[in-house]
């Protein structure tokens, strides 16, 4: 043990006569711990972003969305007919009676249009849907209350507006029992829901959804006042597009306690009603079937390969941090000929040699590591940085916002524990494996010619 300080002590020595080529040899290894933590973090933040988002859909839901087919496979798609597809009543009844283990089915009728509040307007989305919308979507209230039983069976003209869109139609008064205007008919406004974060796009068929510039109304309502037969018609100068669809999503709700043990009766649902599905709509291809749990187990397996990938990446860097260690070590053995030699002379043997240089390619590499691992740690501090310029300097001076960017804005990065340790342990595993070569080099000198050496 006494001998082993001493080593470590003269390798420190060693290494503090050249500050500047001992630090610059460092680098590299400091860098490869870093981007190896790094890298996972935002892999992890990324990956647990993705399964929140598929969470908030319901692990025990099961989402059918209308699809709308290409313009050429279409009835009536070009300008001044009616483009038909999607979900029906027809569907929804067959849902409704057929599936097994039903808990709740929520149909919802969304479209875009223009609503004021006297100067003020904006293009919101309306949702058409029933009361069990806000539980299924996780909204909660700031003021008023939502949709009611009530309310759908009176066919009452009442909205509930999102906090971006209060903001926007009542910048100087509280919104509840005030009125906006959608299609010259005057709504109610009843409640306001609470700020909540935006939903990525989700597969092919489930789009990005921003919660805040939402407006919701009774679904019977929706139908009979906006939805007027269930056809929608936007006109422009001299022509005019209309398109008929009942219903764009309907999320059906299983009751399956034992989801966790059992997900296979979820899968099994979900297959029934795609078949259900093709059975109703044949070909057309206007539908599709979503299933959370099947999202969520892909975002576990593309986690675990994106780990993997991003830690080989950053293994690069460790391995070009070795390689300059190596070479480095070769110059100091050069360097230090002579002094191998009096060492030798003075019953210095082989092993003492291979370990004092070996001890210095571990202090080398092992003090990379701990500063590259500090460096991990403040992974997140950094991103925050990156993240405020990116959300006050470039998106501001953008247009638009693109799902990807919207997810770069809400992903924070999460620390792996395990990396810390791994990271560092490959730092000074990757000193050992590339100090060998140097130390068993500056062994192998002889002697006498190392003592001629100058």
């Amino acid at each position: 043990m006494p001998n082993l300080l001493r080593t470590i002590n003269m390798a420190l020595k060693s290494l503090m006569l050249q500050k500047l080529r001992s630090g610059l040899t460092m680098l590299g290894i400091v860098f490869g711990v870093f981007s190896v933590i790094a890298m996972l973090a935002i892999g992890e933040g990324a990956s647990k972003q993705a399964q929140e988002q598929v969470l908030q859909l319901g692990a025990s839901n099961i989402i059918v969305v209308s699809v709308e087919p290409p313009e050429d496979s279409s009835s009536g798609s070009s300008s001044g007919s009616i483009k038909r597809y999607g979900l029906n009543r027809d569907d929804f009844r067959v849902l409704q009676k057929t599936v097994p283990r039903l808990e709740g089915i929520v149909p919802v009728r969304e479209v875009t249009l223009n609503v004021r509040n006297r100067e003020f307007e904006m293009n919101p989305r309306i949702v058409g849907c029933t009361p069990e919308y806000q539980d299924m979507n996780h909204l909660e209230m700031v003021m008023g209350r939502f949709l009611s039983d009530e309310d759908m069976r009176k066919l009452a003209n009442v909205v509930v507006i999102a906090s971006d869109t209060a903001t926007r139609l009542f910048p100087l008064e509280n919104p509840l029992g005030r009125t906006v205007q959608i299609s010259n008919r005057a709504y109610r406004v009843i409640g306001v829901t609470k700020e909540r974060t935006a939903s990525a796009a989700i597969g092919g068929s489930l789009s990005g959804q921003d919660y805040n510039k939402d407006l919701y109304m009774p679904l019977d309502t929706f139908q009979s006042r906006i939805n007027n037969k269930d056809t929608i018609i936007k006109r422009t100068s001299g022509s005019f597009s209309a398109v008929s669809l009942v219903y764009n999503q309907i999320t059906l709700k299983i009751n399956h306690p034992n989801i966790v043990d059992e997900p296979d009766v979820i899968i099994a649902t979900a297959e029934m009603v795609r078949e259900t599905m093709d059975k109703n709509h044949g070909v057309k291809g206007d539908v599709d079937v979503i299933v959370p749990l099947e999202l969520l187990k892909q975002a576990e397996q593309l986690r675990n390969i994106f780990n993997v990938v991003l830690g080989s990446i950053a293994g690069i860097s460790l391995l070009v941090g070795g390689i300059g260690i190596m070479n480095i070590m070769l110059a100091t053995v050069t360097e230090r000929t002579r002094e191998i030699g009096i060492r030798r002379a003075l019953g210095a043997r082989r092993i003492d040699i291979t370990q004092q240089f070996l001890v210095e390619t571990i202090v080398l590499s092992g003090t990379g590591g701990i500063i590259g691992v500090a460096l991990g740690l403040a992974t997140p501090i950094a991103f925050r940085f990156i993240k405020f310029i990116v959300e006050n300097y470039i998106m501001e001076s953008s247009t638009a916002q693109s799902d990807m960017s919207q997810m770069f804005l809400n992903m924070t990065p999460q620390i792996a524990i395990w990396s810390l340790p791994v990271a560092f342990g490959f730092s000074v595993l990757t000193g050992l494996v590339f100090g060998v070569y140097p130390a068993r080099s500056a062994a192998r000198l002889d002697p006498i010619e190392a003592l001629r050496h100058e």
